[in-house]
């Protein structure tokens, strides 16, 4: 039996659960692009990574206060504009049309009497370690899924008759101890109670007894997991509820292992249990920006983002032997590349390789609007053999990189940069 909690708007709920007087007006949580880390003077930025799950990201933060209107408004050319997106909205600007994604700007066109928020991703963070904490002292195995979710497996420690009531005392405890209110599906498959989530919101339980007779009309684009080359795909066949998918056993299981995963959530019987731990497979970091023609600020910026990536990298011990790079230039231009090297992680190694990538993927005359970098495939995941001919200098680098990540993480990131960051 499993339980799904979904906090209800997380991060309008944590705005509010230190500022009371956003309760019960409509909200929005702003967030734009964090481009302190390109400031040339110190900010002390710092890393927030004790979260686990699959899909939390870290976060790289400092104590500088945002306000308004100096994280949303920018004075171009004598004129302002109003940046940024939102990322969470309460339901009480939900129901004048406010949506994720949407731009700020639209926002306030649909709702004037909105307050936005700027993010404040530590205080995040810290909450949501503090619920999953929380949990975890009520339910025996516990998975972090993302930032605001969380999955219970409660199988053989309480009867089914009891599971709803407990269920229903654990949504009040939460929101008594931390003012926080979460929303809980509850099922005998794992995904399936995440879909139940959906039933339940706001702030409420809902149990799926009979999974065939729930799924039946419930649209496809609603099952987690089904995006939309999936969606497609099922679209020429003329499938469009997860009753019909039920209903096509055979289909799904011509399309091999992706197909089979998909029919057996929708219809309860993948008998998935609880990923108590789950192990990051990549580190990635993305930036965008106002177009940029100065090919060495676009290689400056390039090498503080790896600083950073650096940093996360040896904080959980790792080795990574894949590199990628990619450049979004202006009006849908795109250059990309990878590259994979089994030698020894360190800081020179990888700001090495991303320069001479760069070199092959620089478009001159052409403005740079984001940068996104990425590395994957952990020597100690794939049991690699490290390549031997560079291994003394590489060892060298590494402990030089091990001891500048030791003086990062007493003074913050950017007590030490490379002089190409300059």
């Amino acid at each position: 039996m499993f339980l799904h909690i979904d906090i209800d708007s997380f991060f309008a709920s944590a705005e509010r659960s230190v500022n009371p007087k956003l309760k019960g007006i409509p909200i929005c949580v702003g967030s734009r692009s964090n481009l302190e880390i390109f400031n040339k003077k110190r900010t002390c930025i710092r890393l927030m990574n004790h979260n686990s799950g699959a899909f939390v990201t870290p976060v790289f933060y400092s104590n500088k206060k945002k306000t308004f209107e100096n994280y949303f408004i920018d004075n171009i050319e004598g004129r302002q504009k109003i940046r940024g997106i939102v990322t969470t909205a309460s339901y009480e600007a939900r129901a004048q049309g406010v949506k994720t994604a949407m731009p700020i700007a639209q926002a306030l066109q649909l709702c004037p009497e909105i307050t936005v928020v700027p993010s404040n991703y530590p205080l995040y963070h810290r909450l949501s370690h503090q619920i999953h904490t929380f949990i975890k002292a009520h339910i025996p195995k516990v998975e972090q899924y993302s930032i605001d979710e969380f999955f219970g497996d409660v199988s053989g420690w309480k009867q089914d008759e009891e599971v709803y009531l407990f269920a229903k005392k654990l949504q009040s405890e939460i929101l008594l101890q931390f003012d926080i209110p979460v929303s809980i599906g509850i099922s005998k498959a794992k995904w399936i109670a995440k879909l139940a989530t959906e039933s339940a919101k706001p702030y409420g339980v809902y149990r799926v007894t009979n999974i065939d007779a729930y799924i039946e009309n419930i649209p496809i684009k609603d099952f987690p997991g089904i995006g939309k080359g999936f969606q497609k795909r099922l679209s020429k066949h003329y499938i469009s509820t997860l009753g019909e998918v039920r209903r096509n056993k055979s289909l799904f299981t011509s399309w091999k292992k992706p197909g089979i995963q998909i029919y057996r959530r929708v219809t309860g019987t993948c008998y998935e249990g609880i990923s108590v731990k789950s192990e990051r497979k990549s580190i990635g970091i993305s930036r965008t920006f106002d177009a940029i023609y100065d090919t060495n600020e676009i290689r400056r910026r390039m090498m503080i983002m790896a600083r950073h990536i650096v940093y996360m990298v040896m904080a959980i011990e790792k080795n990574p032997t894949t590199f990628y790079l990619k450049i979004n230039y202006e009006y849908g231009v795109k250059q990309k590349q990878h590259i994979t090297v089994n030698r020894m992680f360190s800081e020179y190694l990888f700001k090495s390789i991303l320069a001479n990538m760069y070199k092959e993927l620089s478009l001159v005359r052409k403005g740079a609007i984001k940068l996104s970098l990425n590395v994957s495939n952990f020597s100690s995941q794939n049991k690699k053999t490290l390549s031997l001919i560079n291994i003394y200098e590489d060892k060298e680098e590494n402990r030089l990189t091990k001891s500048v990540q030791e003086l990062r993480n007493r003074f913050g990131l950017d007590i030490i940069k490379t002089g190409n960051e300059l």
